[in-house]
């Protein structure tokens, strides 16, 4: 069905990403893109689509479910320390205690003695959705994997909020099993096989047809699969700080859901934009070297601000998960042979700039490669303010330890 009503745009955008846009509202009931938006799979990156009981596999995209969970601990900064440095001695301390004991990168398995292999999730009826003969290897794919972060833009972070209150932050998805999920049901939908790859095409499948019904019940149980990874992760994290958990902010950003807009029920895909109905909070992460924050949905009187009541409801209440990036990976780190090592083309952003940006923050960074220095990214208070006062910030989150992967780690599963 056409769109009755142009797509709300937050912010400034590139052709590219528009036309995506376009693309996407021209079979969508409706459609938004927050102010973090840039050039996707078919669907642009901080892209909203609502759909009547359909919804699109390259919507949601590979990385099911990837999100940001942030935890506000009991502990202060000044509780590590008398001084700065000896804060910055234990800070560095627990970065290395998070790099060696989370695992980070391809394809790891979650090494820790208390993993949850025996999450409750395991048993959930919706393995059935899979077929006989691929379900156990994906079911034990997922144990394997639960409470692993990935690579790319996938991090741990220990922040100190306005209060100096320490935060721990997390940001991924549901790993080798959403991506396997989500590669399954593209091709079935072109009426290939099961785990055979086709091209990023957007197909709407229909809820209540078998297709429709077992992918929502997959995506479904790899939600609660990324729910469980990044709550473990951000908890284990939390004990290295010898702290106890005070708040849980926790949110997808690649996902859909059943949700009454203007009276009626449809399936809103989010792919890179944060639900924020009025009260609503969520974790919103900037880069390794800016502050995040803690965001939340503004409850506005339609009366007395017909203006922003107006593109809270054209956003599909969503708002940003992010900065949004303005350089693509090859741009920022150039292109190398993976064989050979040898440089085919250079990058924009080289190793000095980045760690004068982080040195600059104050910021313990462990590992992370040049496709995620700061520079590819826009700066998140600008962003925020493009959402046209949507949300509100509760907490602004000073990063003091960075975790990721190496800067060499490949991941297929990264959104």
């Amino acid at each position: 069905m056409t769109a009755t009503r142009e797509p709300k745009v937050f912010g400034t955008h590139e052709p590219q990403t528009l036309a995506q846009l376009r693309d996407v509202a021209s079979r969508a009931e409706r459609a938004a893109l927050m102010a973090d938006g840039h050039v996707g799979y078919v669907m642009p990156i901080g892209g909203v689509a609502a759909y009547h009981d359909r919804i699109s596999v390259v919507g949601v995209g590979f990385d099911i479910a990837c999100g940001n969970a942030a935890i506000r601990t009991d502990k202060a900064l000044a509780d590590l320390g008398d001084d700065a440095a000896a804060q910055r001695r234990t800070l560095t301390t627990l970065g290395d205690e998070i790099a060696q004991t989370v695992s980070f990168g391809i394809g790891r398995k979650n090494r820790a003695d208390d993993a949850p292999v025996d999450h409750p999730l395991f048993e959930d009826p919706a393995w059935e959705a899979t077929p006989p003969q691929h379900r156990q290897a994906l079911r034990d794919k997922a144990r394997r994997q639960l409470g692993t972060v990935g690579s790319g833009n996938h991090y741990v972070d220990i922040f100190a909020d306005e209060a100096g209150t320490l935060w721990v932050g997390v940001h991924f998805g549901s790993r080798g099993f959403g991506h396997t999920v989500a590669s399954a049901f593209l091709a079935l939908s072109q009426g290939r096989a099961w785990g055979e790859r086709v091209p990023e095409r957007e197909v709407l499948l229909d809820l209540a047809a078998p297709l429709g019904h077992d992918y929502w019940h997959l995506m479904t149980l790899a939600g609660r699969y990324a729910y469980a990874g990044r709550e473990w992760v951000a908890r284990k994290v939390v004990s290295l700080l010898g702290a106890r958990e005070a708040e849980l902010v926790h949110n997808h950003h690649n996902f859909a859901w059943k949700e009454v807009h203007a009276g009626a029920e449809l399936v809103v895909v989010r792919k890179g934009a944060t639900p924020a109905f009025p009260g609503q909070r969520g974790f919103v992460g900037g880069s390794m070297g800016d502050d995040a924050v803690i965001v939340q949905g503004v409850a506005v009187d339609p009366a007395a601000d017909p203006a922003r009541a107006r593109a809270q409801r054209e956003g599909l209440f969503s708002t940003i998960h992010g900065a949004g990036r303005i350089m693509s990976r090859t741009q920022a780190a150039g292109k190398r042979n993976r064989r050979s090592g040898k440089v085919l083309a250079p990058g924009r952003v080289t190793a000095e700039m980045m760690q004068e940006w982080v040195r600059a923050k104050g910021v313990i960074l462990r590992g992370g490669g040049l496709d995620e220095s700061p520079h590819v990214y826009r700066r998140l208070p600008e962003v925020l303010a493009a959402q046209e006062g949507t949300v509100e910030v509760l907490h602004t989150l000073r990063p003091l330890v960075v975790v990721m992967a190496g800067a060499e780690e490949f991941d297929p599963y990264r959104d």
